[in-house]
């Protein structure tokens, strides 16, 4: 009998797992970065960030751009290691999670797998979008179940 519990215990932990993690993929949401500005040059994206708050784990940010032309400046997303960098735009210690043609088509998806701020910024010309273009913004997703 003690064995028939336990196969039924295990039985039911297995199909919450299960549940949990179908509920947590369909409450993700994307999110395409800057809507029809897309990432570029002088929008402001911490305005961006803030209209579509709140932002959730397993969420995903689709980050689209053109690629490098003669027409267009080139941009790229990093992902900056702390808040201090992303305020100064410091790059020395940032990620690159996207470089300048990965923005192209359909764009790049990032997905926010951790409950932690991640701070994002264009990198190009030395970080000057990020310093006087307003490339830059932050995201702390929720719990899915914080809805």
């Amino acid at each position: 009998m003690a064995l028939r519990t336990g196969v039924g215990i295990v039985g039911v932990a297995i199909f919450l797992v299960v549940v949990l993690n179908i509920s947590e993929g369909s409450l993700a949401a994307r999110f395409i970065v800057g809507d029809s500005a897309r990432w570029s040059f002088g929008y402001n994206y911490t305005d961006w960030a803030i209209n579509n708050a709140p932002f959730f784990q397993y969420d995903t940010l689709v980050f689209k751009y053109d690629p490098p032309n003669s027409a267009t400046f080139p941009h790229s997303v990093y992902l900056m290691k702390n808040l201090r960098s992303f305020l100064e735009c410091d790059l020395s210690k940032a990620i690159l999670v996207g470089n300048v043609t990965q923005g192209d088509g359909q764009g790049f998806e990032f997905l926010l797998k951790k409950r932690k701020t991640h701070y994002f910024a264009c990198g190009e010309r030395n970080g000057t979008h990020c310093k006087i273009g307003l490339m830059k913004f932050s995201v702390l997703p929720k719990r899915p179940c914080e809805a």
